[in-house]
């Protein structure tokens, strides 16, 4: 009886003795609900198996454990490299071919034409071994070379030991792919253009089948951006799953670009659905291989458009050319420094309620704004008034010097002068609560805003380099850590090595999105876990050390690096009436 018939038998798994509960019931066809040391009038020894004729280990229905088809200890061929000596309990499968299963994806071999798990060479295992057993000292795999005339098969799960075979030393000053030294040949020019013919029926594609080709097809573009990734996932301690997820998606955009010579655009990569794999990852390798063409919006584009959809045309031009100069700047005269896109943002939330009332009044162009309308679109609170009155100015200013109203409605408008705020001390169980939190990231980054008052932008782009003996070095300074700090550091990295152990991001925190790349991590990492802002610590902090010095303003600026401004801010903490302990020296401001 063939392995491949024995799978394939009809015959079912014979069920336990009815008595002993561990023995084979002997018979199926006949039913027999015994085993023969169980049998009425037993025991008795079993026959010869009646395909191989062993007196040993006889299973059921005649047949011994090693030619049942539903026995456990029945042996077959590897389903990947049809090595002989595996079991059911397996999958049929050997311990080397599990492990591929888990680290490669299934397609067609190259050079047997069976559809296996295939490495990154194009070739299933049996291939590779094949090649790696003719395999010339000094001389590299020739898998095609190695399997024209057949294959040598082998027993599964056996132990032994590679030939290490010496390379041949690099003649041209490149290394072989997958040694160490200098980076290996580049590989040949793809032929790309950006010109992509316009598509006349945009057909969606049939998602099950994108899925199939994402799995098993092999491209140019694949071949083409194979190296690259190698190079990314050694540079950025890539796992292979993550490398794998990056050869899917360059295979599945081969699939959907229109043209084979066509550049990928980011925003289709962005489309990808959810099989195709590490889409940031993706955009990272085309972008390093010359192959993207970025036209990404970016965020504050995004915020801009959902918040001028609904406006009319020419109202909705204006405002663009006002976003793109504080963006962009403006280097024609008028000149402009652009600016940040956080304060953009502020300036379009603030004044796309007045904008949004006036194009619902039925005004088509800010030209047909006047002072008094804008002296009306003002709000009540001093906070959200002032934010206007900034928008306003800025969005017309700009106006007005592109010639794109006839006079600026926000000229002689007043500022709203706001009165400032005093900082509050913040509730020590709360602090004492989030610097033993489970999570080493949260717990490390509260205790160093905590100790020293580190700012949020601070904490984000703290080194590993930067911690060294104990000591902190930030701005120039460096700073001995204290004990309870030095605890949730040790605590942290222990928890990043066992993470991301791989990981070449030089930045002490990271996240999952981070630690294969060497960006920084956001600075909302980790305090929206905290669930606490960072900036009412840092101002507990500095609460507390105005108290302990008397309000020395000198020591406070200092130590913080704050403005004569910022500290006076703190110093006034201490005139208020509920605020201000007995016994407290009155403070000193500084003045400009």
């Amino acid at each position: 009886m063939s392995p491949a018939a024995g799978k394939d038998a009809p015959l079912r798994v014979p069920p336990n003795c009815s008595r002993c509960q561990v023995g084979r019931a002997a018979w199926t066809k006949p039913r027999v609900d015994f085993c023969y040391d169980c049998l009425p009038g037993g025991p008795f020894a079993p026959p010869p198996c009646s395909a191989c004729a062993s007196m040993k280990n006889y299973f059921s229905q005649g047949l011994c454990e090693r030619c049942h088809p539903r026995s456990p200890e029945r042996l077959g061929s590897c389903k990947g490299c049809l090595a002989w000596g595996v079991y059911p309990q397996r999958n049929w499968m050997c311990s080397s071919c599990r492990w591929w299963q888990t680290h490669y994806t299934k397609g067609v071999c190259d050079y047997c034409g069976r559809e296996s798990w295939i490495a990154e060479q194009g070739a299933c295992r049996l291939c590779l071994e094949q090649a790696r057993i003719l395999q010339e000292p000094g001389r590299s795999l020739d898998i095609a070379g190695a399997n024209k005339y057949g294959q040598q098969l082998f027993f599964a799960n056996m132990v032994f030991h590679r030939p290490r075979t010496p390379r041949l030393k690099s003649t041209n000053g490149w290394r072989t792919p997958g040694g160490w030294g200098r980076p290996g040949p580049p590989p040949k020019k793809l032929t790309l253009t950006e010109w992509v013919q316009p598509v006349l029926i945009d057909v969606p594609p049939d998602p099950e089948m994108l899925r199939q080709k994402a799995f098993i097809e092999n491209s140019e573009l694949t071949r083409y951006c194979a190296a690259i990734v190698g190079e990314h996932a050694e540079k950025f301690g890539w796992s292979t799953r993550q490398r794998n997820d990056v050869i899917r998606s360059l295979r599945l955009l081969q699939t959907l670009r229109d043209s084979p010579t066509a550049k990928i655009r980011a925003s289709d990569v962005l489309q990808l659905p959810r099989y195709a794999g590490n889409i940031v990852s993706t955009i990272d390798v085309l972008a390093a291989a010359d192959l993207l063409i970025e036209d990404r919006p970016r965020p504050i584009e995004v915020y801009f458009a959902n918040k001028t959809n609904a406006l009319p045309p020419v109202m909705r031009e204006q405002l663009d050319i006002w976003r793109s100069v504080m963006l962009d700047g403006a280097t024609t005269a008028p000149r402009q420094r652009s600016r940040d896109p956080l304060t953009v943002r502020n300036h379009i939330r603030a004044i796309a309620p007045a904008v949004t009332a006036w194009a619902e009044a039925g005004h088509q162009s800010l030209a047909e704004i006047t002072a008094a309308q804008v002296r009306a679109a003002l709000p009540g609170t001093p906070v959200q008034r002032a934010l206007v009155e900034r928008g306003m100015r800025s969005l017309f200013k700009t106006l007005k010097a592109r010639k794109l109203v006839f006079a600026n409605p926000a000229r002689g408008l007043k500022s709203t002068k706001l009165n400032g705020t005093i900082p509050l001390p913040l509730n020590t169980e709360l602090i004492r609560e989030k610097l033993n939190s489970p999570h080493p990231a949260v717990a490390l980054a509260v205790a160093l805003v905590a100790f020293y008052a580190l700012t949020a932008k601070q904490v984000s782009e703290l080194l590993l380099t930067d911690i060294v003996d104990g000591r902190l070095t930030l701005d120039g300074r460096s700073i001995p850590l204290a004990a309870p700090v030095r605890e949730r550091l040790a605590r942290w990295l222990d928890y990043r090595q066992t993470k991301w152990p791989n990981s070449q991001n030089p930045h002490l925190l990271i996240h999952q999105r981070s630690a294969p790349r060497l960006m920084a991590a956001n600075r909302t990492y980790p305090w929206q876990q905290a669930g606490i802002r960072p900036q009412k610590i840092r101002e507990d902090r500095i609460l507390a050390e105005v108290h302990a010095t008397g309000g020395d303003a000198r020591r406070i600026s200092d130590l913080f690096g704050l403005s004569i401004e910022g500290t006076n801010r703190y110093l006034g903490a201490l005139e208020h009436p509920d605020l201000t302990s007995p016994g407290t020296p009155h403070p000193r401001p500084l003045t400009p």
